[in-house]
């Protein structure tokens, strides 16, 4: 319902919205795999997030309308793991502090003015509370504005006694 009322907005499909945890970049089909393989083995509970509000990325010159997710510990938690366990597969640190969100749009003609309007707008929104019961290994191929996006591998988040049960 957020979608449209900002000119220069290229509005992401809602089937590609998601929250990314660490931007992994190109890589070789080796290391895909070696990735693939060490995220399986990220043990973490079901946990219950909210998107807060509506922000821009960019300043004084927006290129992103976002959804910024609440940074509740479990969250943060799970993304630290993963910058861990990318890093000991040799990739480089990443660069930015984590700031959890759901891009909504890409902006390329958006004024400052034209944003700030649209946010103040709209600076109510808050989610209702929904469960994150698994993450997801995402590729993408080139394209304009992100997307498509292919699920490579899907991991359940479940409680240890329950991921026991699961595997035998």
């Amino acid at each position: 319902m957020m979608r449209g009322g900002l000119p220069g907005a290229r509005w992401i499909d809602p089937e590609n919205y998601h929250l990314t945890l660490r931007f992994i970049g190109d890589i070789d089909d080796a290391l895909a795999r070696d990735i693939a393989g060490l995220l399986g083995r990220v043990q973490r509970r079901p946990f219950e997030l909210r998107l807060d509000g509506l922000a821009s990325f960019g300043g004084r010159k927006p290129r992103a309308l976002v959804a910024p997710a609440n940074p509740v510990a479990p969250l943060m938690e799970l993304q630290a793991e993963h910058e861990r366990l990318l890093q000991r597969l040799g990739l480089e640190p990443e660069g930015r502090k984590y700031t959890p969100h759901v891009t909504l749009a890409r902006l390329r003609e958006s004024s400052s003015r034209q944003v700030a309007d649209y946010l103040s707008a709209r600076a109510h929104y808050r989610s209702s509370p929904f469960e994150v019961s698994r993450f997801v290994l995402f590729s993408s191929r080139a394209s304009v504005g992100g997307g498509p996006y292919v699920v490579e591998a899907d991991y359940p988040l479940a409680a240890p006694e329950l991921r026991m049960a699961q595997s035998t």
